[in-house]
């Protein structure tokens, strides 16, 4: 599986430039869109699964324009959106038989058995009769995830699954998406969290206003943010003044004054310590001194 990204734009007819020429291409496995609310990450998922066409540009699937394949597409595709909404009339076996069937799973005996094979895998088994409306937050998220694997399709696309999950069920998705990358899918994971894109993605795009500002590996994204993250030791009228000047990661109180780390291009004194960085600072780093330059890994 190959999927290219070609000179993508979006303008919306309020003026608003969503997207600004996107050039991406990645393959088999877990692939993240990582950026701030508005960066235009929905919007570039709204594109690929051909919800709404883009102003110019296109995308490729394997050599096929998905705008003028729009129906094989969507046969192979499974599609969590940030929005995920569900039937409140069905419990939750029946909703997911119900989108087995619109998937064009149409033995239903076969379509039962893979329904209770999904909410097993996402840890739903025992909740099958509930009312899907009854479910909490994070099983609403799994029932989500379940809908978009079921049909087994080649391309999946998640748009901001962990919103609003708590630490335990982050990892528990988390965990479900790696496991589906031995099954030799592309899952495309986009999210504004940088430790869903850390643990799980093998490549990554940054996107900032709706431009990609760094496409490579997580590893390449922190090696490229060496020598811009600092620790300092300050007095209480030195962190006034560093605070002015420099984007603080973290703030920690010592005896007569803070440990604090901060970001910049160039040391800036007062006896700083290189740090080596982590996937947040890194996304600090990019993101609030705007490198435009795309770096790839």
């Amino acid at each position: 599986m190959k999927i290219e990204i070609l000179g993508l734009n979006k303008i919306y007819p309020n003026g608003n430039h969503a997207l600004k020429d996107i050039n991406l291409e990645f393959g088999t496995g877990m692939f993240g869109l990582l950026g701030p609310n508005g960066a235009g990450k929905s919007s570039l998922m709204r594109i690929m699964v051909t919800l709404m066409k883009p102003t110019s540009g296109t995308i490729l699937v394997d050599g096929k324009d998905i705008q003028k394949n729009r129906k094989e597409l969507r046969q192979m595709l499974g599609y969590l959106p940030q929005d995920f909404r569900f039937f409140t009339a069905l419990k939750t076996w029946e909703f997911l038989d119900y989108s087995g069937a619109l998937a064009g799973m149409k033995n239903r005996k076969l379509r039962v058995s893979e329904v209770d094979r999904l909410l097993d895998q996402v840890g739903l088994l025992e909740v099958r009769d509930r009312m899907a409306n009854k479910l909490s937050g994070g099983m609403k998220r799994r029932l989500g995830i379940a809908q978009a694997l079921i049909g087994n399709p080649r391309i999946i696309v998640v748009d901001e699954p962990t919103t609003g999950l708590d630490p335990d069920e982050r990892i528990r998705f988390r965990n479900i998406l790696s496991q589906l990358t031995q099954n030799d899918v592309t899952i495309i994971l986009s999210t504004h969290i940088v430790g869903d894109i850390s643990s799980t993605c093998q490549g990554m795009a940054l996107l900032n206003r709706g431009e990609v500002v760094f496409s490579g590996s997580p590893e390449n994204l922190v090696r490229n943010a060496g020598g811009h993250v600092f620790r300092l030791n300050l007095s209480t009228e030195q962190y006034e003044s560093v605070k002015e000047r420099y984007n603080i990661i973290s703030t920690i109180p010592v005896d007569n004054g803070w440990e604090v780390q901060v970001v910049s291009d160039d040391p800036p004194g007062f006896n700083a310590i290189p740090v080596i960085p982590n996937i947040e600072d890194a996304y600090v780093y990019f993101m609030e001194h705007k490198i435009k330059a795309t770096i790839i890994d």
